[in-house]
């Protein structure tokens, strides 16, 4: 149904730094929020951030508070998570979330690869 569209992500130092952007296009629906999880194989996916649509409230585990930004365009139905600061740890695949009417309904994009090398 609705098509959610990553990218940014890549091979960066530890201390560097990306953008992720994702878009989400198809079908009309009740945009909620979005935001990104990441997960590493063999583990659970985990949140990472996630903007509220109708007042851009931002929402951050500890993990990357201070670290990450998120923000958003609504006028291209796009969010970019700025990743400064990074970390091996944050190696991982990320995911954009996009929630229709609710955070719990939703569409997942593909993934993309951050790999943070030390």
């Amino acid at each position: 149904q609705v098509q959610v569209t990553e990218s940014g992500g890549g091979l960066v130092q530890a201390g560097g730094c990306l953008r992720l952007s994702c878009t989400a296009s198809g079908p009309t629906f009740r945009r909620y929020a979005m935001g990104w999880f990441h997960q590493v194989p063999g583990h659970e996916r985990e949140f990472v951030a996630a903007i509220a649509w109708s007042g851009g409230q931002t929402y951050y585990p500890d993990s990357v508070k201070g670290r990450f930004i998120l923000s958003r365009d609504s006028g291209t139905n796009t969010v970019y998570l700025q990743m400064n600061n990074l970390k091996p740890e944050d190696t991982a695949v990320y995911y954009c979330r996009v929630g229709d009417g609710e955070w719990e309904y939703g569409y997942w994009g593909r993934g993309t690869q951050v790999t943070v090398s030390s």
